[in-house]
């Protein structure tokens, strides 16, 4: 097993903070494998290099000697996590949630080594805890001390409603700590609340407190909003290899180190080097794909990430994006069919040309084929071909 030092300074690799720092270091101290625990309520099926993020970090621990336990929320993905929330979300149905963890399981696995993975549902224990138990768990903590969460409280203050069922979710949470005697927890950073809440509980209910590792959340390729596939600014684990490759690929220059540091498994001293490439004049359109690689080849094998520049479908000289790829940046008030968008940033003539190429299908976003319908979304960026020759980069913001 590594130092203290240096297992500190691969947990800190990209996190945005540690609770507290010198109580990890004594458990570190001690010797032994501690007890990774990060959560995911499966609301959706399919994952994005934003939700991969703590996921390497569980990687991480994983390979410093540590006991990782991927923590599935089958109980809490009913309730629906508050956490940013607006407005009361509306729960999944069991089946639902059962049918989006099977494929969690499946995609996780092509990151953290399953030989070394405790699988776990919070069922397990929720669902057995009779209504005295939910009770006492319920008066360890006041009304007051949850309106102090961000979300709630900006609802209580605006008069949007807020459902008793919202004020269990972090409860709940909380108790997946004590209920596999956690040592650590990692969070993203609007998950802050809900760790914390692990830590009180477990001293509630007589056990140590775990640490807390919180992580950034993942800018988008927009390089402004956090990724999202609502906000059409994501790359999908279960994308094409050649999709994947040009997303990564025509990303800003300048997330490329933000995505280096907390997607590659490279070391920080290879990042380094690379960055002072760039500053002496590498080309870094070079280094954004050595990480298109890396990743395409962790999802989807070595052999496809060899060959995913020919299988991009934006095809020029053997399938690569043209070195200077520009990009246009436009503004609408809502959401556009791709017809108008490729006419306002002139990758076609006119409407005329537009339609044309549509119909015959010669229009590509990020690489695949879309008809007339395809409809741009407010926020988000997208590789555009029309025709042969004509690229883009294309950013659609919200006109002011």
């Amino acid at each position: 097993m590594k130092s203290v030092e240096e297992q500190l300074a691969l947990i800190k690799r990209g996190a945005e903070e540690v609770l507290v720092e010198s109580e990890l270091v004594s458990k570190l101290e001690r010797g032994q494998p501690l007890r990774i625990k990060a959560g995911f309520d499966p609301t959706a099926p399919d994952l994005h290099l934003g939700h991969t993020v703590l996921i390497n970090k569980l990687r991480q621990f994983q390979e410093l000697g540590h006991q990782v336990i991927f923590l599935i929320g089958d109980f809490t993905g009913m309730i629906g996590d508050p956490s940013g929330k607006s407005a009361t979300r509306p729960p999944l149905t069991r089946d639902q949630v059962l049918e989006n963890a099977e494929t969690y399981k499946a995609q996780v696995f092509k990151i953290l080594d399953p030989a070394r993975t405790e699988v776990a549902f919070n069922s397990t224990w929720m669902d057995t805890l009779t209504p005295a138990d939910f009770i006492r768990l319920a008066s360890q903590y006041t009304v007051a001390r949850m309106l102090e969460r961000d979300d709630f409280d900006k609802r209580y203050t605006s008069s949007q409603p807020i459902a008793i069922h919202e004020f269990l979710y972090p409860l709940v949470q909380g108790y997946d700590s004590v209920a596999l005697r956690a040592d650590v927890e990692l969070g993203g950073t609007d998950q802050k609340f809900n760790l914390l809440m692990g830590r009180e509980l477990q001293r509630a209910y007589g056990q140590s407190s775990q640490c807390i590792v919180t992580m950034p959340l993942l800018e988008g390729l927009d390089g402004v909003k956090k990724m999202s596939k609502s906000l059409g600014n994501y790359v999908g684990i279960q994308e094409t290899p050649g999709v994947m490759y040009n997303k990564l690929v025509s990303m800003p220059d300048s997330l490329m180190w933000r995505y280096f540091e907390l997607l590659s498994f490279r070391s920080m001293e290879e990042i380094d080097a690379f960055r002072l490439d760039v500053e002496q004049g590498a080309n870094p359109r070079d280094i954004k794909i050595k990480l298109a690689e890396e990743i395409v080849a962790r999802f989807h094998g070595e052999e496809a990430a060899a060959s995913a520049h020919r299988s991009a479908g934006n095809r020029m000289k053997e399938g690569e994006l043209p070195e200077d790829l520009p990009e246009v940046v436009l503004a609408f008030s809502e959401d556009m069919p791709i017809s108008a968008v490729l006419n306002k940033a002139g990758l076609v003539k006119n409407a005329a040309m537009a339609r044309d190429l549509l119909g015959a299908g010669s229009v590509r976003i990020d690489g695949e084929p879309v008809g007339r319908e395809f409809l741009f979304k407010l926020g988000a960026t997208h590789v555009c071909q029309a025709g042969k020759k004509a690229f883009a980069r294309i950013v659609l913001n919200k006109a002011e």
